[in-house]
């Protein structure tokens, strides 16, 4: 094998990195995305159609682009606000434009869950949009958001072992630069292994979360 344990553990933290900071990042921008594709749509809390359909569009256009295609697109951006396309930082960026508008998805088909009857028992007891949404949507929602979340963070794992093909660093990179190019089929193997365990992981814990949370 042509790498060593501390080089797979570097991999590893890169990989971590990448995938926490880009769902803080995708998180706030696909959470209040996700919440006026709900409030904005015809006949819901703050109908506004001209606003639903803007952003509608938009998530569409970045949820219709492969992931590899938007990381290089959008390189110039990335140089822009990092100051370089190589690397775990620079990985990020491509990572929030490709999970943001892919959260807000999940967010809106979270909250289109709850039952209608809540909100408009809300609504009679007096409550503002804003008392609506936080204290009653997604409050109702919650269970669903945390499974919601975890597709995210999985989806991010995924996409993260991509940037390697293009140096973003991580497991992905050093499967592509150790494992493919230099035919070392054990490093293929580990790098492999570990994102499997990541993901694994991942659901399990999404899923006791998600169902302690229902059983509350």
């Amino acid at each position: 094998m042509l790498v060593n344990f501390d080089q797979i553990i570097e991999a590893l933290i890169e990989t971590v990195q990448m995938v926490g900071f880009s769902l803080l990042f995708s998180a706030i921008l696909g959470l209040p995305l996700g919440i006026l594709l709900v409030v904005t749509r015809k006949g819901h809390l703050l109908e506004n159609l001209p606003v639903f359909n803007v952003i509608n569009g938009i998530i569409n256009i970045f949820r219709s682009v492969p992931f590899i295609i938007l990381m290089v697109a959008i390189i110039p951006i990335t140089r822009f606000i990092v100051g370089t396309s190589i690397g775990t930082a620079a990985a990020v960026v491509p990572l929030v434009f490709y999970a943001g508008p892919y959260i807000a998805r999940l967010i809106e088909n979270s909250l289109l869950e709850v039952d209608p009857g809540v909100l408009e028992a809300a609504q009679a007891m007096g409550a503002t949009p804003a008392q609506v949404i936080f204290r009653f949507l997604i409050p109702e929602a919650l269970s669903s958001l945390v499974l919601a979340f975890t597709i995210a963070t999985i989806g991010l794992v995924g996409a993260s072992a991509m940037a390697g093909a293009v140096g973003g660093g991580g497991l992905g990179d050093l499967a592509i630069t150790y494992g493919y190019q230099r035919f070392d089929t054990m490093v293929m193997l580990i790098t492999v292994g570990i994102l499997v365990v990541m993901v694994q992981g991942l659901q399990t814990f999404g899923n006791l979360f998600s169902k302690r949370i229902r059983r509350r």
